[in-house]
């Protein structure tokens, strides 16, 4: 309804209710997000905060995490009846070039994550975009071939999103790029190649992603406006012609923190969840943010 003065809902009415509201569409009739946790979780390490990427593994239990500030950390989940109640950190270490230094900025904005089946892990960097392979005892990393199009990246707009699909292939998407579509890059061969468009959709950048035990591709994305952080995640069936997408969740102003990390992963019941993580900048006035969904088909 148009807003004026002696309006039943005000201005300031509005806003609030916009801040507290959210909204989850299905591009099919089966497809939906339940939230099951939303958790806030505080450490009093001077290097705790600017989470970029998560993984949780094969138990359920364990999560690898990396911060924008160049540290890679291991964490272990408490859940009571699936609600998450505690995360303790069991290992961190700040991330180091081949010869053992300490990444420093610019070369320390790590912001994608993924690790394979069998524990190799990956982590992508913006700035000095690119990916490399990671050592979580020492935080070594490795770089891999260059991407062809890097020159094209903005500073602060490069690969966020990391993922590996179930047949080994590293992939990444830009959070900006100069065109009507994301690419979609994969590793393949010791080289990378454009293995899918994905299609823009208003204002939401990607930010992370993750593919289930069926090959479908999550991407978590993350819209910045006036009255805070907006957060989408659709996902994408590349088995066809052309991509068969659905939007599983698109948030309102402010329901979530700054979620940029996302993994997908199935409980001992075979049911897919997705483990969502915030940015906090850093800034007293964000926070750290675990949100946790159960997938329904």
């Amino acid at each position: 309804m148009p807003i004026s003065v002696g309006s039943e809902l005000s201005l300031f009415g509005f806003i609030f209710a916009v801040f507290l509201s959210s909204s989850a569409s299905a591009g099919g009739d089966k497809a939906s997000l339940t939230i099951d946790s939303e958790f806030i979780w505080e450490h009093p390490a001077n290097w705790f905060g600017g989470l970029s990427g998560v993984e949780i593994l094969a138990d359920g239990q364990t999560m690898v995490i990396v911060s924008d500030r160049g540290r890679i950390i291991e964490a272990e989940l408490l859940r009571t009846n699936g609600l998450l109640t505690s995360v303790t950190i069991t290992h961190s270490v700040a991330l180091r070039d081949e010869t053992g230094k300490i990444l420093v900025k610019p070369f320390s904005d790590a912001e994608g994550l993924a690790v394979s089946k069998d524990g190799k892990i990956y982590i992508s960097f913006e700035g000095q975009h690119r990916v490399a392979t990671l050592d979580l005892r020492t935080g070594v990393t490795v770089l891999m071939a260059p991407f062809p199009k890097a020159n094209l990246l903005a500073d602060n707009g490069g690969f966020e999103a990391l993922a590996i699909n179930p047949d080994g292939a590293v992939m990444a998407v830009p959070e900006q790029f100069p065109a009507t579509t994301f690419p979609l890059f994969a590793y393949r061969n010791s080289e990378w190649t454009i293995a899918a468009e994905i299609p823009k959709r208003g204002p939401f950048l990607p930010v992370g992603a993750d593919f289930d035990e069926n090959g479908r591709f999550y991407l978590l994305e993350r819209a910045v406006t006036p009255l805070g952080f907006r957060t989408r995640v659709r996902r994408f069936d590349f088995n066809g012609a052309s991509p068969q997408e659905t939007t599983l969740m698109q948030s309102l102003p402010s329901r979530f923190d700054n979620l940029e990390g996302i993994s997908v992963w199935q409980d001992a019941s075979g049911k897919t969840h997705l483990t969502l993580v915030s940015d906090d900048n850093f800034l007293p006035i964000q926070k750290t943010q675990i949100v946790e969904f159960s997938v329904s088909d």
